[in-house]
């Protein structure tokens, strides 16, 4: 390697020349030598960025939070579906109320579906959601009770296929149907919707105006933002899974709804640093995405899981706390319209609840 930086400092050497000469050199090389010199240029070139990319994510967890950067009242928990379906009742409601005072909760997210493929809602998937929404209203004043509504998307799953006009029009009449129940609002989460889907804009702007016209909320879970440009565009290639939105499909999006919920977990990072970095990173972007006047909620694991993409002591709430704070008072401390989502309630630990209160509450 030594020779090719000889021959690039001689000042005389005209380009042709000099290529000739680096030909030369290369030609006079034995077959291992240049295999050699072709892996270290690509090691180089895959591992400087991403080790300068590493870096910056860890240096984005260094420092103190700002004491104003707390919950503003606007936090949010997904329920599970057992709140609809006849297995939760009276009990379990004063329990969830109990465990709701004083926290920062203000809506609640409740599984009331899936679709099914086509877009429908069967009301036998959700007996019990007329009897939830009056006894939440009651139990927890002030708290917005929206119906969780999801399935798979196309073109990655074969399910709901949102660039099908049919489709959009019976999600919007299920989102009609639960609002008759006595829903606060609807909450889309569809998944893996690609960057770029005309139809899930389309939906948005189709069920918009529905939830304006009840005065109530329009708002969806979203997958994180590309941490390196087009990343996604790379993942999909390699994996043929969309797991990240660029920020201008996410900024298109949060303008289309009442609340977005970033699903800041399953990052793949593998220590609390680098959660609590990633979280910080994912805070900002989001952040400089949404309009200010839409609810933004950053998702935090309420749950333990140990496997790849989700290393369970990484993902800590402590660690996604205190990078969503820095995130927060770096960007824009004075946000009113922020909080974070507790995912999920089922598999939520009490030390969960517990550095939620202390580390977000307090």
């Amino acid at each position: 390697m030594g020779g090719f930086r000889t021959l690039a400092r001689r000042s005389g050497a005209a380009p042709a020349a000099l290529a000739r000469a680096l030909r030369a050199r290369w030609r006079g090389w034995s077959r291992w030598r240049r295999a050699l010199a072709v892996a270290l240029t690509a090691l180089t070139v895959l591992v400087v960025p991403l080790g300068s990319a590493a870096l910056a994510l860890r240096l984005q967890y260094v420092g103190d939070p700002s004491p104003e950067a707390r919950t503003r009242g606007r936090d949010a928990v997904w329920l599970g579906h057992a709140w609809v379906d006849g297995r939760k009742g009276d009990a379990d409601l004063a329990a969830l109320a109990q465990r709701l005072a004083g926290t920062g909760v203000r809506d609640l997210y409740v599984h009331t579906g899936p679709l099914e493929h086509d877009g429908s809602l069967p009301p036998a998937v959700h007996p019990r959601a007329r009897w939830f929404t009056e006894a939440a209203h009651r139990a927890l004043p002030g708290i917005r009770v929206q119906s969780w509504l999801g399935d798979e998307v196309k073109p990655e799953k074969d399910a709901l296929d949102l660039e099908d006009a049919a489709t959009r029009d019976r999600v919007t009449a299920s989102a009609r149907q639960v609002l008759d129940l006595g829903f606060d609002g609807v909450h889309f989460d569809m998944e893996p919707i690609r960057p770029g889907s005309a139809g899930w804009l389309a939906l948005l702007d189709q069920v918009r105006p529905v939830t304006a016209g009840r005065g109530t909320t329009l708002s969806v879970a979203a997958p994180q933002i590309d941490p390196l440009p087009y990343q996604h565009n790379l993942g999909i290639a390699l994996t043929d899974h969309g797991k990240w939105w660029d920020q201008a499909y996410f900024a298109e999006t949060a303008r289309r709804v009442d609340q977005i919920a970033m699903m800041v977990y399953d990052s793949s990072m593998p220590t609390e640093a680098f959660y609590g970095g990633y979280n910080a990173y994912q805070t900002e972007l989001a952040l400089e995405a949404t309009p200010e006047d839409v609810d933004l909620l950053m998702g935090l694991p309420f749950y333990w899981e140990d496997k790849w993409g989700h290393w369970g002591d990484a993902e800590t709430v402590t660690a996604g706390i205190r990078g969503i704070r820095l995130g927060l008072g770096r960007y824009d401390l004075q946000r009113r319209n922020f909080g974070v989502g507790l995912y999920v309630d089922f598999a939520a630990t009490e030390q969960n609840w517990a550095d939620y209160r202390r580390d977000w509450v307090r």
